[in-house]
């Protein structure tokens, strides 16, 4: 067992599994409710079936798939924490039928993803990954290179709840106009967000961001269509699940310069020994571009 902590089981009598790497901070506090904490953060999908019979907590991340085999296994399953936001990988329906608790963090995560947010469309939107590849190849390219100011711009947020409210409040400093749609919210306008319809933000908008949960509604959301129906040729971001984005779709738009350039911080398929040949020549293609 890959364990880090000392633990004094005499007083404890309830059993979590912890799947995952996790701060101390967590692991003390399960302890001070009388847990018996099993730290695993290595653990396999093999490991954690033969280990779970007699769990009443489970803590996981998105490593391993918390499916109807398992949850039938965990006899004494009362709750699964899920360190995150998204919860695709654990069967929620059957979880529910078995009266088991699901509780998310999307929260915990929100601003870190926010910031990473901000920080590709500057990338993307100045070249600066691009030309660092440029000047390590001994080429100055200064007037190619020249940026794009993202002041005064109309950003698109698909999807407002945790991360992408963040994003937009961190876009506060940069003089620009928020559009925001979430097809669950609504009345959220705050100065210089306002909201939207989807159809608004591919009619206006010059950078569009999706901040989206991965689920049979959301999968593929960004399609063909969704690409084609740009009107400023914006900038694409997207930080939510590689689900969400057609890889195929993604590419197309590139080619057929309907988007500027695409800042991609998930893939559809992130095992990457995994792929098909046809997956290996989206990624070679996606990494060969000059913001992609």
């Amino acid at each position: 067992m890959n364990n880090q902590f000392t633990i004094d089981n005499s007083q404890l009598t309830k059993k979590v599994i912890i799947t995952a790497p996790a701060h101390s901070y967590l692991i003390e506090q399960l302890q001070k409710h009388g847990y018996e904490v099993v730290y695993h953060p290595g653990i396999s999908y093999d490991e954690l079936n033969a280990v779970i019979p007699d769990a009443e907590g489970l803590v996981v991340t998105t490593r391993i798939k918390i499916d109807a085999k398992i949850l039938d296994k965990a006899k004494s399953l009362r709750w699964i924490g899920r360190l995150g936001s998204g919860m695709e990988l654990i069967d929620e329906a059957y979880a529910n039928q078995k009266g088991v608790q699901l509780i998310s963090t999307p929260e915990g995560n929100r601003n870190a993803v926010a910031e990473h947010t901000l920080g590709l469309v500057l990338n993307l939107m100045n070249n600066i990954t691009h030309s660092f590849e440029e000047i390590r190849e001994g080429l100055w390219l200064r007037n190619e290179n020249r940026g794009v100011e993202l002041s005064g711009k109309t950003v698109g947020i698909i999807g407002y709840g945790n991360t992408g409210s963040r994003f937009a409040k961190l876009l506060a400093a940069f003089n620009v106009k928020v559009l925001a749609c979430d097809k669950y919210k609504r009345d959220f306008s705050d100065g210089y967000i306002k909201e939207a319809t989807q159809e608004e933000i591919a009619a206006e908008a010059e950078v569009v961001s999706l901040h989206v949960p991965l689920t049979s509604e959301t999968r593929h959301m960004a399609n063909d269509a969704f690409f084609n129906s740009f009107a400023r040729q914006p900038f694409f971001v997207t930080t939510c699940r590689g689900g969400v984005t057609d890889t195929s779709a993604v590419i197309n738009a590139i080619k057929a310069k309907v988007i500027a350039g695409a800042a991609l911080d998930v893939l559809e398929n992130e095992k990457l020994p995994s792929y098909t040949d046809k997956e290996k020549q989206q990624l070679e293609f996606l990494t060969a571009q000059p913001m992609s």
